[in-house]
């Protein structure tokens, strides 16, 4: 691999204006597509095959004038006054037949009709039903309706809107966003020496995710994706472009500072040695990013594929465009005599060696002090993010709360009972024992009247339950609905249990049965990548208990802030809540694929220095001294990245950009950075051994290129050895 490797960076060197031509016309052509015949992404989360969805499919076949988008008008008299007094009552009614002349609406609810009036009369609330699904009311409908309820406002009453359609589109680009590209800058300005050399890294990650998201959009057409999807590849695909065009230019600078060395001869040599590790560590993202479609979830699957294909752009860029930029950028990425001291890696080799001498206690600190991390994890609980999680200052989550201190707590957790297929004869009395059921359960504190469909063969009954949407015992009683329907399935029909509530908890339920197998799927897959990068058996144990350590540490600090609310103030967390349902299922993918990263990189230049001395101790104070500054600048980097997306008002995308942020650190300078080689240290020269069936079996890869490292005459002696051959 090596060997074509350095062809081909020696090559796009040589040819670097046709190779920067040929980008520039990728990303044009590309980015027309994606901005011009981008599809609609969705913002709820669908799962083919759970009882809920089951649910939601008949009803809306059988009512198709419920199928529309729902916005729902929450308003609250001011203090001290109700809903009912005549200046306040008019400016409901003006506001309300308004909002039924906005394009596209469908019918306005009427409160006092269906008891939409909290007991005190403060609080109430108006429907208001559009034609169209919600993710095709236009923006400027939205707006119209927000205006529409001006006369309520003037008269001193506060509103605020909820439903499907008020749900805030997901956006990037804001201030937290932009202050971690800057950081990631700095972090490369400082770990590189030179400004050109730090903006290289900025530039084709630039190139790698514009291309990769806007052609993510332009699939949108054809595929059904969240919003999440393009966020998610924008976010894997920034942060690893960086990284991996650090390694090849820290490589590319490290070989210039080689007396009498020649620009392109070191373009080519930094492509097949950094570059092989790239290639293979991006070959194992998008392996772990691909694995996602093991759950069997298809907007995980797309959310999955989608970063994957960006990353592999990005490998691709790290190869070919940024190749030759270096050779555009020529003598001026060669380290100054002064700068050279500063690149020996000196702080690698005094930590190195720190680390080695006391093995066994650092591995015991650092593996009880990830534990302790990890301890909030057994407390997990998985949800979906409802408007209680939207920033405390937005329209969603202030309605949310006035609905609660008007309805209750369960007014936000509503149910629909779904039964089907009853013989006619039988659907009056098994409806109405049904209905005194569900009243008589201690959990429920409302049952509205059962509606039926035009021929009478579905009906639906609304509930309320006594707790949140987010409270165990709704979740409880969710499941007790559930396996109590006798009276139905005797009587020949079938009975769902659907609605927001109800889809969080099966698609929760889904992913926790498919974590084992994933994580199955990852650590097997750990093993059989890293046993073929460095021909051993006990490196890719320890880096596998390493990543589960990491994984566990990394759920623990997410649960402790997103579940259990402390540090809310710090991340703006509106409220504490259970955790995104599929953050764990995709926190794993990422984070195995980050994590052998950097193992690749250190674990490498470990391996390539043991190669040629077989002394396993030196090796490891040699790797650290030439990895550790780069190993520990792109976990940074990658930090900065994932850590602007902390602040953005999206609360999905604020736990997935802490979840990697803290994920990265951890696993960078606790577990790759100072447990691995303590492990290493203790295992000495028994690392590196290989039982004689496998190794006969097991194929042999160059990762780190250590075939191709050495003088330039050395290089051009093996390449043209691996040609011939």
């Amino acid at each position: 691999m090596a060997g074509r490797l350095y062809g081909l960076g020696h090559w796009a060197a040589r040819r670097r204006g046709r190779v920067v031509l040929t980008w520039l016309l990728l990303l044009t052509v590309v980015g027309a597509l994606g901005v011009t015949l981008s599809g609609k992404l969705a913002t709820s989360f669908s799962v083919p095959g759970i009882e809920s969805q089951k649910a939601q499919d008949l009803l809306t076949k059988e009512f198709p004038a419920a199928a529309g988008g729902t916005a729902r008008v929450v308003f609250a008299a001011p203090a001290g006054s109700t809903l009912d007094e005549p200046g306040i009552a008019k400016a409901l009614t003006a506001g309300l037949e308004k909002a039924q002349a906005v394009p596209g609406v469908e019918r306005v609810s009427d409160p006092a009709q269906t008891r939409a009036i909290s007991a005190d009369k403060r609080i109430g609330y108006a429907d208001v039903v559009f034609r169209e699904p919600a993710a095709d009311v236009p923006e400027s409908a939205k707006d119209e309706l927000t205006g529409a309820m001006e006369p309520l406002r003037a008269a001193g009453a506060q509103v605020d809107f909820g439903g499907s359609v008020m749900t805030p589109k997901t956006e990037v680009g804001g201030p937290g966003e932009i202050a971690g590209v800057v950081v990631a800058f700095v972090v490369l300005a400082v770990a590189l020496g030179s400004l050109v050399a730090a903006g290289l890294p900025l530039l084709t990650a630039l190139a790698g995710v514009g291309v990769g998201v806007l052609g993510v959009q332009f699939l949108s057409r054809f595929v059904e994706m969240t919003s999440t999807a393009t966020i998610l590849a924008l976010m894997i695909g920034l942060a690893v472009g960086i990284d991996y065009a650090l390694f090849v230019i820290t490589r590319h600078r490290e070989q210039l500072a080689e007396p009498g060395s020649d620009v392109h001869d070191s373009i080519a040599r930094a492509t097949a040695t950094a570059g092989s590790a790239v290639a293979f560590a991006g070959i194992t993202v998008v392996i772990a990013l691909s694995a996602l479609a093991s759950t069997g979830i298809p907007f995980l699957a797309i959310m999955g594929l989608a970063a994957a294909a960006t990353v592999l752009i990005s490998v691709a860029v790290a190869l070919t465009l940024l190749p030759a930029l270096l050779a555009y950028a020529g003598e001026r990425l060669r380290p100054r005599p002064r700068t050279r001291a500063g690149e020996s890696g000196a702080w690698g080799l005094a930590w190195a060696r720190i680390v080695t001498r006391r093995p066994v206690l650092v591995l015991l600190v650092g593996t009880v002090a990830l534990l302790a991390v990890a301890m909030p994890a057994l407390n997990l609980r998985l949800g979906l993010p409802g408007n209680q999680s939207q920033p405390a200052a937005s329209t969603q989550h202030r309605s949310y709360d006035l609905l609660s201190e008007g309805f209750g707590p369960g007014f936000n957790a509503a149910l629909s009972v779904v039964v089907a297929d009853v013989p006619a004869d039988r659907a009056k009395s098994v409806l109405t024992e049904l209905h005194t059921t569900l009243a008589a359960d201690g959990d429920v504190a409302a049952v509205a009247p059962p509606v039926t469909n035009g021929d009478g063969t579905v009906a639906v009954i609304g509930v309320v339950p006594k707790t949140g949407p987010d409270d165990q015992a709704t979740t409880d009683l969710v499941l007790r609905l559930r396996a109590d329907h006798h009276a139905v399935t005797e009587a020949g029909g079938t009975m769902y249990v659907a609605g927001t509530t109800a889809a969080a908890i099966d698609l929760s339920a889904k992913l926790s049965g498919a974590l084992p197998v994933n994580i199955g799927i990852i650590v097997v897959l750990a093993l059989v990548l890293l046993m073929l990068a460095f021909r051993s058996v006990l490196v890719p144990v320890k880096a596998v208990l390493g990543f589960l350590l990491s994984i566990a540490a990394s759920l623990g600090a997410v649960v402790w802030v997103f579940q259990e609310g402390h540090l809310g103030g710090v991340f703006q967390v509106a409220a504490a809540a259970p955790l995104l349902c599929f953050l764990p299922v995709l926190l794993i993918g990422v984070l195995f694929g980050l994590a052998m990263d950097y193992e690749v990189f250190l674990v490498s230049r470990i391996r390539e220095h043991y190669s040629h001395t077989g002394n396993a101790r030196e090796a490891i104070h040699h790797g650290l001294a030439r990895s550790g500054r780069v190993v520990s600048s792109a976990a940074l980097i990658m930090a900065a990245v994932f850590g602007g997306f902390i602040f953005s008002a999206d609360p999905i995308i604020k736990s997935i950009g802490f979840a990697l942020t803290i994920g990265v650190l951890i696993d960078a300078f606790v577990v790759r950075l100072t447990l691995v080689p303590a492990a290493m240290a203790l295992l000495g020269a028994r690392a590196w051994r290989l039982p004689r069936l496998i190794d006969r079996v097991l194929p042999h890869v160059d990762v780190e290129g250590g075939s191709h490292s050495g003088s330039a005459a050395q290089v051009h002696e093996r390449v043209g050895e691996e040609v011939s051959a």
